[in-house]
C-alpha cells in the first residue's frame, strides 16, 4: 500500500535549490561532457516562468522537479541551447512521455536545440526511462534522454568521498536517506557523518547552510 503523500519523505524538493545555485558543478559531476562544451564565461539564465508556460497543461507529480536553463556553447558561434533537467524520486509509467511532451513543446516554442537530462533518485534499480517511443505506420519518434541513476553510485562510495565536487556529498546524502529510512538510529548516524564532512568542506557559511538543508 502506498504511503500518503504527506507521510512520504520529500527528497526531491531541495534539488530545485541545488540546481539553481550550483548548475555548473551539477553538470560537471553528472554530465561532464556537456559541462565541457558550455561557455561559462557568458553566464546562464534560468527560464522557470517560460517552462511553466510550456508545461502548465502537463500532469506533474509531487515528486518531480524540473529546471530549464539557457546556456551558450563553446566554439564562438552565436547560438544557445536549452538544458531541461528533470529529477524524479519514484517510478512513474508516464515519466518518459512527459519528458517527450515537454521536449517537443520547448523546441516548438524556441526553435532551438534542447537537451533533456534526467536524474533518477528512486529505489527501483531496473527503472530507467531513457527513451520514449511513439510509432504508427512507419512514422516513428524515439527521443533518447541521458539518464543518471543515483543507485548506481552505491558501489562507488570511496570515489564519492574523495571527490571535491559538492554533488558527491549530495549523492551520499540521497543514498543515506534511502538506505537508512527505516532505521532512525542509522539515519541519525549517517546524518551526523555527512554534517561533519560538510563543515570540513571549505565552503562558505551560506553554502554550508544551503547544503545542510538538503542533507536534513
Amino acid at each position: 500500500m502506498r504511503k500518503p503523500a504527506a507521510d512520504r519523505d520529500d527528497y526531491d524538493s531541495p534539488w530545485k535549490d541545488l540546481l539553481e545555485r550550483w548548475q555548473r558543478p551539477f553538470l560537471e559531476f553528472f554530465f561532464p561532457t556537456i559541462a565541457a562544451d558550455i561557455d561559462w564565461s557568458r553566464g546562464l539564465e534560468f527560464l522557470d516562468k517560460e517552462l511553466q508556460k510550456v508545461t502548465r497543461r502537463a500532469v506533474v507529480g509531487r515528486r518531480y522537479v524540473d529546471k530549464l536553463v539557457k546556456v551558450w556553447r563553446l566554439g564562438g558561434e552565436e547560438t544557445w541551447v536549452l538544458i531541461h533537467t528533470g529529477v524524479q524520486g519514484e517510478p512513474d509509467p508516464g515519466f518518459a512521455r512527459r519528458l517527450y511532451t515537454c521536449h517537443s513543446r520547448l523546441m516548438d516554442r524556441y526553435d532551438r536545440p534542447v537537451a533533456t537530462l534526467v536524474i533518477l533518485a528512486d529505489e527501483r534499480r531496473n527503472w530507467r526511462p531513457e527513451r520514449y517511443r511513439h510509432a504508427l505506420w512507419g512514422c516513428e519518434a524515439v527521443p533518447v534522454f541521458p539518464v543518471v541513476k543515483l543507485l548506481d553510485f552505491k558501489t562507488r562510495t570511496a570515489e564519492l568521498e574523495a571527490s571535491a565536487n559538492l554533488f558527491a556529498l549530495v549523492v551520499l546524502a540521497q543514498l543515506a536517506a534511502t538506505e537508512a529510512k527505516r532505521d532512525p538510529t542509522a539515519r541519525l548516524d549517517r546524518k551526523i557523518g555527512l554534517t561533519r564532512r560538510l563543515y570540513r568542506s571549505g565552503l562558505s557559511r551560506d553554502e554550508v547552510l544551503s547544503l545542510y538543508a538538503f542533507v536534513d
